[in-house]
């Protein structure tokens, strides 16, 4: 069986694990302090042009976004997300258990735009009876989408924007963020990122790293007591450095744009070959994820050789797929699958 279904199949890339072997007998500080993470934080900082912002890391993607949200939100305060954001049905109510209501906006992409954000907020405070309500704390957005969608940077612009009119922190969800980078009708940058949101983070968990998440902070106000909120939260990892090598390894010379390129390269070429027999796409994604319409009859067949996640029934006979791809899919995997592709 060959996988598509994930972009986390794979253990780590293989300079990583060697690094790892290189210092594993070095002897360190702990919980993030140790020269790795100090120089793993500053190749993010001026790949984020932003010599000062604060970089944290932590170990998985619901820990980090429960982490964030639950820093900056206070007890009567919601989280603003589209109704298909990660921390809104694939997060097991981990923002609900801390105390926050989730505030899911429509979307048809898995974007939001700055438009339904302001509507929001004019509904909660143009309401006579708004102290009864979970009043909007923060917004949060994913680059990439659950959907494989990502944000344009004039969208991320007025959403960022409309956020600081409303005093509402912007933070972005980047579990996959190489790949959205590596997209090939990006025109953002990690700079961009830093400059238009207020605390974001460098997804490393699927994107070539073993496990952790890089947290990157912008604005000043939330700086403050976060390592309290990271030990809280079980991240505080005592060994930091095993993250902080992993970071300092895929920044120090491109190796995270490198592998998240080829990425994307691979599930361009699997768009290519269901575009070329005439499929249609559940979402116009130009990432690792990609989200064919196929008929039943076809994804068994397809289904004998390779897996891929169910997405939704589109009708009686047709279901919307997950082909996905990552940093360590191979070449010939996805010859194989494109031959077979074309001789359907």
């Amino acid at each position: 069986m060959i996988r598509f279904e994930c972009d986390y199949t794979e253990g780590a890339h293989a300079r990583i694990m060697q690094r790892m072997l290189e210092t594993n007998e070095e002897q360190t500080p702990g919980y993030g302090l140790d020269q790795h993470c100090e120089t793993a934080r500053a190749y993010i900082r001026k790949a984020c042009q932003a010599a000062k912002a604060d970089v944290h890391f932590l170990v998985g993607g619901t820990q980090t976004n429960a982490t964030i949200i639950a820093s900056i939100l206070r007890p009567h305060q919601g989280a603003v997300a589209a109704g298909s954001g990660h921390i809104a049905v694939h997060e097991t109510g981990a923002i609900e258990a801390a105390g926050h209501k989730v505030l899911t906006l429509p979307s048809t992409d898995g974007k939001i735009r700055a438009e339904q954000v302001k509507a929001l907020y004019d509904a909660h405070w143009n309401d006579v009876t708004h102290e009864h309500m979970v009043q909007p704390g923060l917004v949060y957005i994913s680059h990439p989408t659950e959907n494989g969608t990502t944000y344009r940077k004039a969208e991320l612009e007025a959403l960022s924007q409309v956020c600081r009119e409303c005093r509402l922190p912007l933070v972005l969800d980047g579990a996959r963020l190489g790949y959205g980078l590596a997209a090939p009708d990006n025109d953002l940058s990690l700079a961009d990122i830093a400059r238009l949101c207020d605390g974001f983070y460098i997804g490393g968990t699927k994107v070539g790293a073993l496990m952790g998440e890089a947290v990157v902070i912008t604005r000043d106000a939330l700086k403050t007591d976060f390592r309290y909120m990271i030990k809280q939260h079980g991240g505080m990892l005592a060994k930091g450095r095993i993250l902080g090598i992993q970071f300092e390894t895929l920044f120090e010379d491109g190796l995270y744009y490198e592998i998240a390129k080829h990425a994307v390269d691979m599930a361009m070429r699997i768009r290519e070959a269901f575009a070329a027999k005439g499929f249609s796409f559940r979402y116009d994604s130009t990432t690792n994820q990609q989200f064919p319409i196929l008929p039943d009859a076809v994804l068994m067949k397809l289904g004998e050789k390779y897996s891929y996640s169910f997405w939704e029934k589109v009708d009686a006979t047709h279901s919307a797929v997950r082909f996905c791809t990552s940093w360590a899919t191979k070449k010939e995997n996805v010859d194989r699958l494109v031959e077979d592709i074309r001789a359907l």
